[in-house]
């Protein structure tokens, strides 16, 4: 993007749909909305650090959305930003036992009653959730699951990648991992319920 290059809404949403350079639209989301957003967050008893996480965060379920099909421009990009950010922002603060956000922008930042918004957000957290437990299974486990789940690559493409002697010995590893992973969310019954799709995949092997 050049210095001082501004974007439609439209063309933002038509380049991360396009998924071909992502770089562009998210430079420009953080150029444009980053001090509104993370003003917003500071000013409902969030840090800076606190403020960037949000931001971040909402950049990355906004891109989910977009790809999805499920951002239809009925609010502007900065309306929906804002509905994002708020919303994450008030799971934390309830996880905190924090007093409940106020709205200090004007009405134009309304966020949108949006189920799809609610159910992205829920999927988001789970995912995160998830990523934080890959991460503890050591690194042969985090590399095929990762590459598996998130990359949507097959145990051919994996087998090639790692350098396994078949694409059997690749099978047999992931459904290891995979059951050391379920034995963690069977622990958790609220993460077991929002994963189930991914455990009902992943006990395939």
């Amino acid at each position: 993007m050049r210095i001082g290059q501004r974007y439609s809404d439209e063309e933002i949403v038509s380049l991360i749909r396009s998924g071909k350079n992502l770089e562009q639209p998210v430079r420009h989301l953080y150029t444009e909305y980053y001090d509104n957003l993370t003003n917003f967050i500071r000013k409902n008893k969030g840090s800076q650090s606190d403020a960037e996480d949000v931001f971040q965060e909402t950049i990355l379920v906004f891109v989910d959305l977009v790809q999805q099909g499920k951002f239809r421009g009925d609010s502007s990009v900065k309306t929906f930003l804002y509905a994002i950010a708020r919303n994450l922002w008030l799971n934390e603060l309830k996880k905190r036992n924090r007093m409940f956000v106020q709205d200090t922008e004007s009405q134009e930042y309304s966020p949108p009653d949006t189920e799809d918004l609610q159910q992205t957000l829920i999927r988001h957290e789970s995912k995160q959730k998830v990523l934080q437990m890959i991460e503890q299974l050591g690194e042969t486990c985090k590399k095929i699951l990762l590459m598996y789940y998130y990359e949507n690559l097959s145990m051919k493409e994996i087998y090639e990648r790692m350098h396994y002697e078949s694409e059997q010995v690749v099978r047999n590893q992931k459904y290891k991992c995979m059951k050391k992973l379920i034995g963690w969310i069977e622990s958790n019954p609220g993460m077991k319920e929002n994963v189930k799709e991914l455990l009902a995949y992943g006990t395939e092997h």
